[in-house]
């Protein structure tokens, strides 16, 4: 028991690592990791909810042929968080 936990961190860093090299998809990740991808979408999940990786954009995955969202571990790539404005009036 203690080792799938170990083996599931370990999987989770393998995942981080390689997100922090160029946005991809799951199933890039999956391949070029060899982590299955049921394994690669939970850390996903996971590091997203940690605010450590973002969907960057969506395309054609190069793989599979569909469109796909890219994820990064980069924070130059995360997108910035606009506040809205006060100042801006809706009605004149």
């Amino acid at each position: 028991m203690r080792f799938k936990v170990k083996n599931f961190s370990s999987q989770k860093q393998q995942v981080y690592r390689s997100l922090m090299e160029s946005p991809k998809t799951t199933l890039m990740i999956s391949i070029e990791t060899g982590i299955l991808r049921a394994n690669v979408c939970r850390h996903v999940n996971s590091l997203e909810k940690e605010n450590r990786i973002t969907m960057v954009y969506k395309s054609i995955c190069v793989i599979s042929k569909y469109r796909a969202s890219f994820y990064s571990a980069n924070p130059e790539l995360f997108p910035s968080i606009v506040e809205p404005s006060n100042t801006v009036e809706l009605w004149k």
